[in-house]
């Protein structure tokens, strides 16, 4: 039995990736933004040993669901799910300045990758949009730019790969990888979405709990439980390292 959570987990691929642990005899804590969708989730989502609490957009309430986490004690694997697609407000900024869409899809899985237990495994969400996006270090806020959503939410997945592949070469002992799920119908992926949305979870699970050969790697790039070549920048040290100090000067968290 594998011990994993899930950040993220109150719908989508999330949810259904956490139902699909649980059938498998896995135990797992999910999250929800709010206490109204964790209760949602509880009654949804039979066999969780737990749901932690805590809006990631918002820096502080990140940092207490690492603490809520770690009261559960050290996880075999975290996957990063939890994203904030662009057809939503995402140009909007948090409580703390920042866009929205960043907050929730770079600076809270770096937060959380500092602060939780380290667990054996890592897995982050990324997506296809990543190629050729660029991270943009010099203006990851969009302060001086002109706000383009699709632009801004593939710059954010080409950051979880930087970070995926961080956590992979900072932390040897550990397996990290980036998950490209496809573009699957969920809500944020919108009901025409064509990938197999049963596929796009089993990738998750597969990275966290398996031993097979094929999951036990670090500082790879998944699609659909085969490797894929990822952006070649995504794996260049220097970026990586400039996007963990950028994030840790906004966090105040430190991956060291």
């Amino acid at each position: 039995m594998t011990r994993v959570f899930i950040t993220g987990s109150s719908d989508g691929l999330g949810r259904m990736a956490g139902e699909l642990l649980i059938q498998q005899g896995h135990q797992v804590v999910l999250h929800a933004r709010n206490a109204a969708r964790a209760d949602q989730t509880r009654a949804a989502v039979a066999g969780a040993e737990a749901i932690v609490i805590g809006d990631l957009a918002r820096i502080a309430e990140t940092k207490s669901v690492a603490e809520q986490v770690n009261k559960h004690g050290t996880f075999d694997a975290v996957i990063h799910n939890a994203g904030v697609g662009y057809r939503e407000s995402s140009r909007v900024k948090t409580g703390d300045g920042l866009p929205v869409l960043f907050a929730v899809n770079t600076l809270a899985p770096y937060v959380l990758t500092c602060l939780i237990n380290r667990p054996k495994r890592l897995v982050y969400l990324s997506s296809g949009m990543h190629y050729g996006a660029g991270s943009h270090l010099d203006d990851m806020l969009w302060e001086k730019r002109r706000w383009n959503g699709s632009q801004a939410y593939a710059e954010t997945k080409f950051q979880d790969a930087l970070l995926a592949f961080a956590a992979a070469r900072l932390f040897p002992d550990i397996k990290s990888n980036a998950v490209e799920p496809g573009w699957v119908p969920t809500r944020m992926g919108g009901a025409g979405a064509p990938d197999d949305l049963d596929k796009g979870r089993r990738t998750q699970v597969w990275l966290a709990t398996s031993d097979e050969p094929g999951a036990i790697v670090s500082g790879k790039y998944f699609f659909h439980q085969k490797q894929k070549n990822p952006d070649p920048a995504t794996q260049d040290a220097e970026r990586q390292n400039r996007l963990l100090e950028l994030c840790q000067s906004l966090s105040g968290a430190s991956l060291a």
